[in-house]
């Protein structure tokens, strides 16, 4: 999905989901709504071009913020034994 100033899309990401973006120009603007005050400790990411997800990204070089590219490879919970 492409969000552009012309066509006037949005995205809803309900509380919990994860998501991630790559903006394609120069200059973007990106808002966010937050259900609680950002809590720093709280946040929680997985990196960018983890295989696990096998995204295929516009962009192979991204500008990442040190956070973003400091996340491990994703390791699946264990599913629960009862």
């Amino acid at each position: 999905m492409v969000l552009t100033a012309e066509n006037h899309t949005r995205l809803y990401v309900p509380e919990g989901v994860a998501h991630g973006y790559q903006t394609l120009a120069d200059m973007t603007e990106v808002s966010y709504q937050m259900s609680q005050v950002y809590s720093p400790g709280h946040a929680r990411g997985v990196r960018w071009n983890d295989p696990t997800f096998g995204i295929q990204w516009p962009l192979d070089q991204p500008i990442l913020s040190k956070k973003d590219q400091g996340y491990p490879d994703f390791v699946p919970p264990r599913p629960r034994t009862y």
